[in-house]
């Protein structure tokens, strides 16, 4: 039975579990989502520091300045007197006693005497202001970005505690395939091998290897017939053509076909599968625009739940075009950002490539839909 196009994704989300957790150093943890949450494993800052290159003075002015602190060890040292100052670096410890920091633009030395006057903010940054000990700073199935790696440095981290990214084998089905070169008549050349790597990636998993298969069930089956992947990705031979064979191979094998067909265009005939050993089976049509819309419904969803990755609220905008819905089927239609609107690009026949390669994104408009609002699929 055909699942809605809303409703397949859905079901792909909630058939993955997050796989199990792996220790990485930073670097290692970049692209990976976080197994459990992260708390701030000291405070920022961990004492009173300046926030301003310029003079820590107590009292009125013009002060006596009495030394020079730069960034370091977090000691307060001797505290000041009513009088005196320290010049200081932005992120030194402020001396005991400080009352602001004086900005070194807004000062005059003459000598070892400094005058100025003081501004409205005292220019420091209190232990913790920013980050108290103990605050969670991210939550599990957050995504390690380079900014979050920066924060954990500064938090105090060495490790992460990280989920592993989902191996995905690709298999493409066809005699007519071509990998290399000019086609001939009767042959075309592969375009759903290359799109593929970089969905993947940009899902959370990672490509393991793509095989070229013959339309031989013996061929596909055999394919699948592997535990080093967590998914493998079947494009062609999910129609019901005489050359498909996955899903008569998926019913040798016992699996659970979980959706059989969505409700959208491009991309009705795909699938997705979960095998007695717990692996994954997403077939994809043989179309290459075809594919990435699967790809898009079905498999990102998947691997962004094997990933571990925390569900998102969809991304909106506006269409603007002529755009029409269909009765009872999810259009998925390539279009590029305006500053204030969506507009489609054309081209965007099943086997067509050329007006997903021009978009930024796809634009889901929903059966029946009025507009001008629709969810977002970045490209």
């Amino acid at each position: 039975m055909t699942t809605g196009w809303t409703e397949a994704r859905q079901v792909a989300r909630d058939a993955a579990e997050p796989l199990e957790a792996i220790t990485v150093d930073l670097g290692g943890a970049l692209g990976l989502a976080l197994a459990e949450h992260l708390p701030a494993l000291v405070s920022l800052p961990l004492c009173d520091t300046s926030a301003m290159d310029g003079y820590a003075v107590r009292g009125t002015g013009p002060w006596q300045v009495i030394g020079r602190r730069l960034a370091g060890a977090c000691t307060s040292g001797a505290a000041l007197e009513p009088g005196q100052a320290l010049e200081i670096a932005t992120g030194a410890p402020i001396p005991l006693g400080t009352w602001a920091v004086l900005p070194v633009e807004l000062s005059a030395l003459e000598g070892s005497t400094v005058a100025g006057e003081l501004p409205g903010k005292h220019h420091i940054r209190r232990r913790g202001e920013d980050i108290p000990r103990g605050r969670r700073v991210l939550q599990a199935g957050s995504v390690v970005t380079p900014a979050a790696l920066g924060l954990a440095a500064s938090v105090g981290y060495d490790v992460l505690r990280v989920h592993r990214r989902p191996r995905v084998r690709v298999v493409v089905s066809g005699d007519e395939l071509l990998t290399t070169g000019l086609p001939t008549h009767g042959q075309v050349r592969d375009a759903i091998g290359p799109l593929l790597p970089g969905l993947i990636t940009a899902a959370g998993g990672e490509l393991l290897d793509t095989q070229f298969v013959a339309d031989r069930a013996g061929a596909l089956s055999e394919s699948l017939a592997c535990d080093d992947v967590d998914v493998v990705a079947v494009c062609g031979s999910t129609s019901v053509g005489p050359a498909d064979h996955l899903r008569p191979v998926l019913g040798a094998l016992k699996a659970d076909v979980l959706v059989d067909g969505v409700a959208c265009r491009p991309g009705h005939p795909q699938l997705l599968a979960a095998l007695p050993d717990g692996r994954h089976v997403v077939g994809l049509p043989g179309n290459p625009f075809a594919a990435l819309a699967a790809g898009h419904t079905l498999l990102a969803p998947l691997l962004h739940g094997l990933a571990g990755h925390s569900p998102k609220a969809p991304l909106t905008g506006r269409l603007r075009g002529a755009v029409t819905a269909r009765a009872t089927e999810t259009r998925l239609v390539p279009a590029v950002r305006t500053d204030d609107a969506l507009v489609p690009v054309g081209r965007d026949r099943a086997g067509n490539l050329w007006g997903a390669a021009m978009a930024d994104v796809l634009a889901v408009v929903p059966p029946q839909w009025t507009g001008p609002e629709v969810e977002v699929l970045p490209l």
